[in-house]
């Protein structure tokens, strides 16, 4: 059995800490009203929202205080149906309306775009400019289910945008503006949207970019787009020639005056959110997702998983073009405000956001596991340098978190916070596995698996399995699973993507154990496991071992089928100025062996000056599959550095 390298969690609750939880004022609201409990502990009762996912869902909207015309008597109907059933399907709400109950002076959205700008905005202040986007989107006919997209930076007109087009019952989707023409077509182009809100321009490493000459490009290609609405932020006023029926943001609010919003109160699975699957293996599959799902699913994990209370500042390191951006503005539903940051997270240098997180007196702090390892690699020790008192939780995604990362941010970073990775993804728009103030932190687990939904993990004869790998499924119908793909008949594709493996189950595609503790750990997309021997490993548990040598900036590793078997292949980008030898060979073979297994050793170790990865931040180890196998990658355009691929084509090193 597999178990935590420490002995001790890195971590523990106070008993302060369970007291005062949202937890445990549910758990007491549930006994309360008889619909559940008594509950003894946090196990049990998380135990019990497993069972009794209608109640708990029956709750969390009584609990939260979900503004809706109606929710029905039938909280879920075919529910023994994956894909098919449906929640709450007599219910009727609006998505925008309960992100904008709050309405007073205090501060709504704080937006720092690296060291040039800084804004602020009031919740009275963002009911007011919605208000008037709502009504200028109105004039131009968005309705109801009509797509309003964003080419933007992670800025606070972005979050007013999407706010306005929900609140009509329209439909929102975004990129950020350093996808290239072709990556915004393969997106907007499927969707047909009828408004594009677009950034002048936006900041990145210092540097200032236009993004309206992309849009001169794309726009003519999208026949849909009957206004384009200009934002300024590089500039005050940038020239509007060849935007088509194009006005400035501020002249298109300025033809209305704040008033009561009007919201359109659609069924609760209603389209809220087109998002989209990284593209690295075709054309990227347009993912539609529900509006009253998607708000159960970030207001459960925003008060459950994260303790966000009304005032409190959180912050997620993000771009529009990931869902962690959705899931951040989710953060309005509770009263909370959102600190936003659009730029290099190094700019100027590594203390950046430990910089912003002081200023701004963060107290939900939340990044990627990448940056977590750079910052370490960088040699800063914010404890040290800053004062980050107010930062009781740090959140981390988009990867595995190494347990070296645990060390680092309880030695260096924040010796009192709870360290909290999370994993899930753009399929259901927030997490399988997450974190509780309710439980202890050990190094490289994930604390808890999330509440309301039936998270298993299987092998391959589909029976449950606790302190080994297998796959990770969801064994009951959720909330927030898509309501399907865009220009999908028959589900075709959203069968295939879930539900083929295990029929009736869902397949979430990431490899995973059920540890002792009741955490996860995540070793890796399965589709990228290797097999060497039949051995099923994931390449997670070789970057945990190979990233912990100084010399390593990062890596990256596949099977290359060889000989009627799988041999490992180990690509390593070193610190700058370093050159690959036998002895760093050598050493790094040994620090693999000596803390997984022989299998796990590559059989070769290749040095590389870059790593593919998509715009999103994830490496891309199935691309650099199919290059190395002589294999088309089918849409280079999804990834932030596509020319790093041409560095894994015909490697002498890979014939022998």
């Amino acid at each position: 059995m597999t178990t935590s390298a420490a002995d001790q969690p890195i971590w523990s609750p106070t008993a302060a800490h369970i007291a005062n939880s949202n937890v445990t004022a549910f758990m007491r609201y549930l006994e309360r009203q008889g619909a559940g409990g008594p509950f003894a502990d946090y196990e049990s009762f998380a135990e019990w929202s497993r069972q009794n996912t209608e109640k708990f869902f029956v709750g969390l909207w009584d609990f939260a205080g979900i503004v809706s015309e109606t929710r029905g008597g039938r909280v879920l109907a075919d529910g023994g149906k994956m894909p098919g059933a449906k929640w709450f399907p007599d219910a009727k709400l609006n998505f925008a309306e309960n992100l904008l109950r709050r309405r007073d002076d205090a501060p709504a959205l704080i937006f720092r775009g690296e060291d040039k700008v800084r804004r602020e905005i009031s919740f009275k202040q963002l009911y007011n400019q919605v208000s008037q986007l709502a009504q200028a989107l109105k004039a131009d006919g968005v309705k109801a289910g009509d797509r309003v997209v964003g080419f933007m930076p992670n800025m606070n007109e972005t979050i007013v945008a999407m706010l306005a087009a929900t609140s009509l019952g329209a439909v929102w989707s975004s990129c950020s503006p350093d996808f290239g023409v072709k990556g915004v077509m393969d997106r907007f182009g499927q969707v047909q949207p009828t408004v594009l809100i677009t950034a002048n321009g936006y900041y990145y490493g210092g540097k200032e970019f236009d993004s309206l000459a992309r849009i001169k490009e794309i726009a003519p290609q999208i026949p849909s787009i009957k206004r384009i609405v200009v934002v300024p932020y590089t500039k005050d006023a940038a020239a509007l020639d060849g935007l088509p029926n194009a006005m400035h943001y501020g002249d298109y609010l300025g033809r209305f005056q704040p008033g009561e919003i009007a919201f359109t109160r659609m069924p609760f699975n209603s389209p809220l959110y087109i998002m989209y699957s990284s593209g690295t293996t075709g054309m990227p599959k347009c993912i539609i997702h529900g509006i009253g799902g998607t708000l159960l699913q970030q207001v459960k994990e925003q008060l459950f998983h994260t303790d966000l209370r009304r005032g409190d500042r959180v912050y997620y390191f993000t771009t529009c073009g990931w869902m962690m951006w959705n899931w951040l503005v989710s953060g309005l539903a509770v009263g909370a405000t959102l600190v936003l940051y659009d730029g290099s997270p190094f700019h100027p240098d590594a203390n950046a956001q430990f910089d912003l997180a002081q200023s701004e007196k963060v107290d939900i702090f939340g990044t990627s596991a990448k940056f977590l390892d750079a910052a370490a690699n960088a040699g800063i020790a914010p404890v040290r340098t800053h004062d980050l008192s107010r930062m009781r939780t740090i959140l981390s995604t988009g990867s595995p978190l190494a347990p070296a990362s645990y060390d680092f941010v309880y030695e260096k970073v924040a010796p009192k916070a709870r360290l909290s990775s999370i994993s899930g993804g753009t399929d259901i728009l927030g997490c399988f596995a997450a974190g509780t103030d309710m439980l202890p932190v050990w190094k490289g687990e994930i604390q808890t698996r999330a509440l309301g939904m039936q998270v298993d993990v299987w092998d391959d004869d589909q029976k449950p399995i606790r302190g080994e790998k297998g796959e990770l499924v969801c064994t009951a119908a959720f909330p927030s699973m898509p309501l399907g793909f865009w220009d999908d008949p028959g589900d075709a594709k959203y069968r295939g993507a879930y539900f083929e493996r295990f029929p009736n189950i869902w397949v979430h595609g990431d490899y995973v154990e059920l540890t002792r503790h009741g955490g996860m750990i995540i070793y890796g997309r399965s589709d990228a496991v290797l097999n060497p021997g039949g051995v099923r490993i994931g390449t997670a548990e070789i970057y945990r071992q190979v990233e912990l040598l100084p010399e390593v900036e990062e890596a990256l590793c596949i099977g290359q089928d060889w000989d009627n078997d799988v041999r490992v292949i180990l690509f390593v980008r070193l610190k700058d100025g370093l050159k690959l030898d036998q002895a760093l060979t050598d050493k790094i073979k040994k620090q693999i062996r000596s803390n997984t297994t022989p299998r796990h050793v590559p059989a070769k170790v290749i040095q590389v000056t870059d790593i593919p990865r998509t715009i999103s931040g994830k490496i891309t180890e199935l691309a650099v599959r199919d290059i190395v196998h002589g294999r088309p990658v089918k849409n280079k355009d999804a990834l932030a550095n596509p020319q790093a691929l041409d560095l894994y084509k015909d490697l002498a090193e890979l014939r022998s």
